[in-house]
């Protein structure tokens, strides 16, 4: 039984804990989704049996990956699952340009990647282990190790100024990367922040604020970029970098709640984005355009896909009763209570980040019916499946949000 944030061994070199329980179950899910998304893959037997081993061992790499104990083991499946995610992108992208999207994904994460490894070879070499289990009380007291700890997390995260590879593949990505992407790729950099906090407190009280302001003004800066895209999937994908910007500010605040907190963004952005992103590639297969201008006016044509529309932005937003309210005001109270002085960029942040919400919204269901788009028809049933079972899961824990607040204040950390 898992409880806690304790470490329970299942066998040789695998273990898991509640962030490992949590985040697997995520994956097979959004995997099962994956599947029902690219339904269109069988009807024009486009390679489905490769698209289905890709997505397999990407299951296989990522389950892996959230259950290895030693730290040097989880970094290469940390880094194998690049290989699947970049055959998806390559294979069954949309655009050309699909390949270069490929390229920046490769050589952003590989190039942040390469120092986390000669950092950990640094500790192998001095401490004799990189077991999570034998880890207890080490601090790191070199500041060049230190960034090179972080630094591969922080690009997939990612933080701003290292995201633009991330806008480039979820664009030219297929639905199915794009899910994978939202859903699994940008957890791994908060799960391994997670994972090395407690060896950077040293230099984590003294850099850590810096941090967290390149979170806020980056956050802002990114929010405005939302508000003058034209490109539905473009506008998404920023939104994914401003929205897991604030898991970097619960997280270097290196507080309990914040971390706590942190980690329910993970889920609760998994399932969110990776919804709107579905619903953007159900417009995308009937107008022949990510467009806003194209897509505009579509509820006259999709009546029914209005709902979701507005369920999944008002998500995206924190409403009720999404897990996205309950994280976001804990972590909005713990970055206050860790320093005053960020308020008013939290309000900008919480503001502009409704505007861009209501802007897709609105823009996309309302105004005059595009010329070109002659017909339309309803959505299918395994789309409306499709949703509902990203919105759901996503809704659901706020019926059992007593058991969720006890757990926050009882579990404590090693």
């Amino acid at each position: 039984m898992v409880l806690g944030w304790d470490i329970g061994e299942i066998g040789i070199g695998l273990g898991i804990d509640i962030i490992s329980y949590g985040l697997i179950i995520l994956r097979v899910w959004i995997c099962f989704l994956i599947l029902l998304a690219r339904i269109g893959i069988k009807n024009r037997k486009f390679n489905y049996e490769m698209f289905l081993f890709i997505v397999v061992v990407l299951l296989l790499f990522l389950i892996l990956t959230f259950s290895r104990v030693r730290i040097i083991i989880f970094y290469v499946f940390f880094e194998r699952r690049l290989i699947p995610t970049l055959i998806l992108i390559i294979g069954w992208g949309y655009q050309p340009e699909r390949i270069q999207a490929g390229i920046y994904l490769l050589f952003y994460t590989l190039f942040a990647s390469l120092p986390l490894l000669i950092g950990l070879i640094n500790i192998l070499r001095t401490q004799k282990r990189l077991n999570l289990f034998l880890m207890e009380g080490f601090e790191v007291i070199r500041i060049f190790l230190y960034f090179r700890l972080i630094g591969a997390f922080l690009v997939k995260i990612p933080i701003f100024l290292v995201h633009l590879w991330l806008p480039k593949a979820h664009v030219e990505a297929p639905v199915s990367g794009s899910i994978i992407l939202a859903g699994v790729l940008l957890k791994l950099g908060g799960y391994g922040l997670l994972r090395v906090i407690k060896l950077i407190i040293y230099f984590g009280v003294k850099y850590n604020l810096y941090w967290v302001g390149i979170r806020l003004i980056g956050g802002c800066l990114i929010r405005f970029i939302c508000l003058r895209q034209v490109d539905i999937k473009s506008l998404i994908a920023y939104s994914s970098v401003a929205h897991m910007g604030i898991v970097l500010g619960g997280l270097m605040t290196l507080r309990r709640w914040g971390m706590r907190r942190s980690y329910l963004i993970i889920i609760g952005h998994g399932l969110c984005s990776s919804g709107l992103f579905c619903i953007s590639n159900i417009y995308y297969e009937r107008t022949g355009s990510r467009s806003i201008i194209i897509n505009k006016g579509i509820i006259n044509l999709m009546p029914r896909m209005a709902l979701w529309w507005f369920l999944l932005c008002s998500s995206n937003i924190a409403a009720p009763p999404s897990l996205n309210l309950i994280a976001e005001l804990g972590l909005i109270n713990r970055i206050m209570g860790w320093n005053s002085d960020c308020i008013l960029m939290l309000i900008f942040l919480s503001f502009f980040r409704a505007c861009y919400s209501f802007y897709l919204y609105s823009y996309v269901q309302h105004g005059k019916t595009y010329s070109g788009v002659y017909s339309c028809c309803s959505g299918k049933l395994n789309e409306y499946l499709l949703l509902f079972l990203h919105w759901f899961p996503l809704n659901l824990i706020i019926l059992n949000v007593d058991s969720i607040f006890l757990w926050l204040c009882l579990v404590s950390l090693n």
